[in-house]
């Protein structure tokens, strides 16, 4: 297999040797069409070279652990998403922040340009929510991906008077947590219903799979199926 690799990277440092010679000889662009397939072409010839640089680190050299990994050529800012999925151990794309009031209405979203701990979207989340209705929410509810001691503490103190986040682990190794009243109760039945309804985004508004081009084009798909999820769920409940 190193022997093939070997020969692959050949061919292609020569296809790009063939490229940084076209972009010298080719005369300065006089149009946006020439200024774009010019522009193109040294961004394409650039990303080759980190995948070669990657290459060679991680086959010749057996560097597993090569900084900023190139995933796609055609979609640079793909990153590599592992959320302890059995299923799905390994997933390529971009995290999607979604949050939901009553009625399943979709009020925000948020494409994170890097992979963040969950963690960090707690409080962006209850301050966007604050932003939008004047107010904090009267209850909070999100996974245990989501959960701290600090977040709880966070929440309350911006007014949260409702959170629900349950820790991960045996009942033992979770400590004390929060009495497991009714309210309590009914915050995970929402949390487990808004899993299923972003399931329904996914498969129905086409979330799965982003099928416009860059980051600009995945905001864009992922706005337009909220959209459609909101639109869906505004039919559903008009009176007769």
């Amino acid at each position: 297999m190193t022997t093939l690799y070997k020969e692959v990277m050949a061919i292609t440092r020569t296809v790009v040797r063939h490229a940084d010679t076209m972009l010298h000889d080719m005369p300065h662009p006089r149009g946006r069409r020439s200024a774009r397939l010019r522009d193109r072409l040294r961004q394409t010839a650039g990303l080759v070279r980190r995948v070669l640089d990657q290459t060679r680190a991680r086959v010749i050299k057996g560097d597993t652990h090569h900084p900023d990994k190139i995933l796609s050529i055609f979609e640079p800012h793909t990153e590599v998403i592992r959320k302890g999925k059995a299923a799905k151990p390994t997933e390529f794309g971009k995290v999607v922040k979604i949050q939901e009031a009553e009625g399943q209405i979709i009020t925000d979203y948020h494409v994170c340009p890097t992979r963040v701990p969950d963690k960090a979207l707690w409080m962006p989340a209850l301050e966007r929510h604050h932003a939008l209705f004047g107010h904090a929410p009267r209850l909070a509810v999100a996974d245990a991906g989501f959960a701290s001691a600090a977040n709880e503490r966070a929440a309350r103190e911006l007014g949260v008077t409702r959170v629900v986040l349950p820790r991960r682990g045996p009942p033992g190794a979770r400590g004390p947590g929060p009495p497991r009243q009714r309210w309590y109760r009914r915050g995970l039945r929402w949390r487990t219903g808004s899993e299923g309804r972003i399931s329904a985004v996914k498969r129905g508004h086409g979330l799965r799979r982003c099928r416009y081009r860059g980051e600009a084009g995945m905001e864009r798909w992922v706005g337009l199926g909220i959209i459609a999820s909101n639109l869906l769920v505004l039919g559903r409940a008009r009176p007769p």
